[in-house]
């Protein structure tokens, strides 16, 4: 919790109240405010397990702490973003998912900053094909996902500062042979707001596109530059998708005009509701190969 997120807390921690499984501990992060605060906003002071951040520590950085003392006391562990809402069944359905897979993730109906349902719903087309979606886009947040501990415990460390620590995590867990599910039936709220670090709906601007491409980028690079013990298999796929990523990246640099006339094509597509999708798009390579 971050001061940003503040006129989202109360819907948030309603919904953490209205779970029907309630066997569970809540761990809550706060960063640049009191826990008084943080009550105040939720307009209640749960029993909860507070960690404080340190000062100018980034959000992986804060997220490895926490992760570190979860994983060690927990077997499992149900990731949510405060800015965003749990329906009812959310935990009840993640335990079960966990029993059978290592990590599980939930689609997500769109609400916009005010909670009003925005018609879509966040989530691979089909049946979940790890292989062919996790080295390009990403749908395992860190508000729509679970994990086991054992599993998770095996994908740290964190790079302080890498943005897309929830596509870091799966995308280790993917290249361990981990056991990876997606349920389609919508179990969060996911709110699309000026502050959210991913897109997902159009339109895109240029600028959009920029900056998701460069947290693509780096993301490739953390996986690929680390000291983590990347399996040889994924480490190939791995590369040739930040390869690809690289020449999209020269090819909008190099020339507006690129960029203008990809975004434009871009905002024209029927939207895929994943993270990422809007970098290097296969439909759109003849724009920026040429």
């Amino acid at each position: 919790m971050y001061p940003a997120v503040v006129p989202y807390l109360a819907p948030w921690y309603e919904s953490v109240a209205a779970q029907t499984d309630r066997d569970f501990d809540l761990w809550i992060s706060v960063d640049g405010m009191a826990v008084d605060d943080a009550a105040a906003a939720m307009r209640a002071h749960p029993r909860a397990i507070w960690m404080h951040a340190p000062r100018g520590a980034s959000p992986s950085a804060i997220r490895q702490l926490a992760i570190e003392r979860m994983a060690s006391a927990y077997d499992a562990i149900i990731f949510v973003d405060s800015d965003d809402v749990m329906h009812p069944s959310r935990v009840a359905a993640a335990r079960r998912m966990l029993r059978e897979d290592e990590l599980a993730a939930c689609a997500l109906r769109i609400i916009d900053g005010e909670g009003r349902d925005l018609g879509h719903t966040f989530g691979p087309e089909g049946a979940l094909d790890v292989d062919a979606l996790l080295p390009r886009y990403n749908v395992f947040g860190l508000s729509n996902s679970a994990y086991r501990s054992a599993l998770l415990r095996r994908c740290l460390p964190i790079p302080p500062s890498c943005v897309a620590s929830d596509w870091l995590l799966a995308t280790r867990a993917w290249a361990l042979g981990a056991a990876l599910a997606f349920d389609a039936t919508p179990r969060m709220s996911y709110r699309q707001h000026g502050a959210n670090t991913a897109r997902v709906l159009l339109p895109f601007t240029a600028r959009d596109v920029r900056a998701a491409t460069a947290c693509v980028a780096d993301h490739y690079r953390y996986l690929l530059e680390s000291a983590w013990p990347l399996p040889a298999p994924a480490r190939r796929v791995l590369r040739a998708a930040s390869e690809r990523v690289e020449r999209f990246r020269q090819a909008i640099t190099a020339r507006e005009a690129t960029l203008a006339a990809y975004v434009d094509a871009l905002n024209a597509l029927t939207p895929r509701y994943v993270w990422w999708w809007c970098v290097a798009h296969p439909e759109l390579e003849a724009i920026w190969t040429h």
